[in-house]
């Protein structure tokens, strides 16, 4: 419990200001919080906020603010330890047009230039911060194909059961008609493929999840209040 304690004394004035103040200068803002720590490695609040404001993750409906911010961070405990993991293997850079590729899909979430740069500058981000962001996302999915999708195997027997199992009766229940199995063949060999590859993935993660050290705080820092302001030395003050 030694990191616990140790960062929940961080967490009183974690990234407050940038290099010295003078003894005149006011005392720091605190401008951002440590959600989790896996293996020594900081998620921040900013980071979660981040996602949530560039849109990087949809919402599922009916699902509110608190749900959504627990669910990215949940996404990032777990891209932080499959990338722990890829950082042991020394994996390579990506392609640049794949890099730009996932920076124009985010882009793509607004309606122009001008208000995806404003929404940037309101997080404090540069166009090559996100890319980096981007490119860390796409490392992890590339090394978990290339790992992990050799694993996964489809065969004629598999195709049939679930065209026979579950999309025939799926579609007469919506009172359509199925399609011949060598017309959907190919689609369901892609259904099977990424489910088993999920499959896959949860159960790495989870075994990655076992070894490290994963700390959360969220409970501890969402469930204040919002606009709260804390500085170095004093007392938190509603903002």
């Amino acid at each position: 419990m030694r990191l616990r304690h140790r960062l929940l004394a961080v967490l009183v004035g974690v990234l407050c200001g940038a290099g010295t103040l003078s003894a005149q200068a006011a005392e720091p803002e605190l401008i951002d919080r440590v959600l989790a720590v896996v293996d020594e490695d900081p998620i921040l609040q900013s980071e979660v906020t981040q996602i949530v404001e560039l849109r990087m993750v949809d919402r599922v409906e009916g699902e509110n603010e608190r749900a959504l911010r627990r669910r990215i961070l949940d996404q990032l405990i777990e891209q932080r330890l499959r990338f722990h993991e890829i950082d042991s293997f020394g994996f390579v850079e990506l392609p640049t047009a794949e890099v730009e590729e996932g920076y124009a899909r985010i882009r793509g979430r607004f309606a122009n230039d001008r208000e995806f740069a404003e929404r940037l500058k309101e997080l404090g981000l540069e166009a090559d911060s996100l890319r980096q962001l981007v490119a860390r996302q796409l490392m992890v999915l590339t090394f978990v194909d290339e790992r992990l999708g050799p694993r996964v195997f489809v065969d004629l027997d598999d195709i049939r059961a679930y065209y026979d199992q579950t999309l025939v009766p799926e579609m007469r229940r919506r009172g359509a008609t199925p399609p011949p199995l060598q017309q959907v063949r190919e689609s369901i060999r892609v259904v099977l493929k990424e489910e088993r590859l999920n499959t896959e993935i949860a159960s790495w993660t989870e075994e990655l999840r076992r070894l490290a050290d994963v700390e959360d705080y969220f409970d501890e820092i969402e469930d204040t209040l919002p606009g709260v302001v804390a500085t170095v030395g004093g007392p938190a003050n509603p903002g």
